[in-house]
């Protein structure tokens, strides 16, 4: 697997993945009718990158941005997802350190998630298994359609 930077040829890559991760509204706050364009514009505004198996086939992908404009844009914001049928290779994982080496290297002084599903375990594994802490959980911030509302919670790791 390689991950590197994105060009416009692996958004037909991306886009299934993160139509998916959409679908089942259990990771995301982004709603059901999320439009593709506007996924594209959101996903690509800041640096993209994949995860890329041999054959080509992009089967994960995250971007980083500024997570504030001016005064905040020394703390980088990040989205990750990796398809379905290739979880648990530790894609995730790659990424999230190929997404925090770039920040750190492009002069980001902190990354911050502001909106972790709480019952999304497995991510609040990974991500403090990297070093990021939990500030602060929102209560009943997300409606999640099997559990019913759950916390958010807001993470950080500094650079």
């Amino acid at each position: 697997m390689e991950i590197r930077t994105a060009t416009d040829a692996d958004w037909p890559g991306i886009w299934p993945i993160l139509r998916w991760v959409i679908s089942t509204g259990e990771h995301f706050t982004w709603g059901p009718d999320t439009t593709e364009e506007w996924a594209r514009a959101k996903w690509t505004a800041g640096t993209t990158i994949v995860a890329v198996d041999p054959d080509g086939t992009v089967v994960g992908t995250a971007y980083t941005a500024p997570n504030q404009p001016g005064h905040g844009a020394h703390v980088a914001n990040a989205g990750f997802a990796v398809s379905p049928e290739h979880g648990g290779r530790g894609i995730g994982r790659a990424l999230g350190e190929r997404a925090l080496a770039d920040a750190k290297a492009a002069g980001y002084h902190a990354m911050q998630f502001n909106a972790v599903v709480a019952t999304n375990a497995p991510a609040v594994k990974l991500w403090t298994s990297l070093g990021f802490d939990i500030l602060a959980t929102v209560p009943a911030a997300f409606h999640h359609p099997i559990e019913g509302y759950v916390g958010l919670h807001i993470m950080h790791r500094a650079l």
